[in-house]
């Protein structure tokens, strides 16, 4: 077994090949913890969008049939002078609608995290201003 001296072309040689190992483990770990939660989060967002979009044509399909249903079946109770309210009434069903949709939705799961956002926001404008000062 022959000894190899230290500074030998094969020591050159392997350290290159350590190096160019590293860069490619870095490489290979760096797609695997974003191009990977990445494509989940696109998945995410598209269910999200295209059910958002299906809940808003579903409502505003809704808020279409209280005003007809009003305009049809108020019979002559809502005509002449009168004929603005079956467009009012349907606004208040439909700013109701948003109101509800806005309560469940700072109510919900929002609600728990808030806490914990705003700690995390006003430890980042502390450390923000502290930066500015020195």
């Amino acid at each position: 077994m022959a000894l190899r001296r230290p500074g030998s072309s094969d020591d050159k040689a392997g350290l290159g090949r350590s190096g160019t190992d590293a860069v490619h483990l870095t490489i290979d770990y760096v797609k695997q913890e974003t191009l990977g939660p990445l494509k989940g989060i696109w998945r995410f967002l598209a269910w999200g969008v295209g059910g958002s979009v299906l809940i808003a044509i579903g409502v505003l399909l809704g808020l279409i049939g209280v005003l007809r249903l009003l305009q049809d079946e108020t019979g002559t109770a809502m005509t002449g002078d009168w004929s603005w309210a079956p467009y009012l009434i349907t606004t208040v069903v439909g700013l109701a609608v948003a109101g509800l949709a806005a309560w469940r939705i700072t109510a919900g799961p929002a609600a728990r995290k808030l806490p914990a956002v705003q700690a995390a926001v006003a430890a980042h404008t502390d450390a923000a201003t502290a930066t500015q000062e020195d």
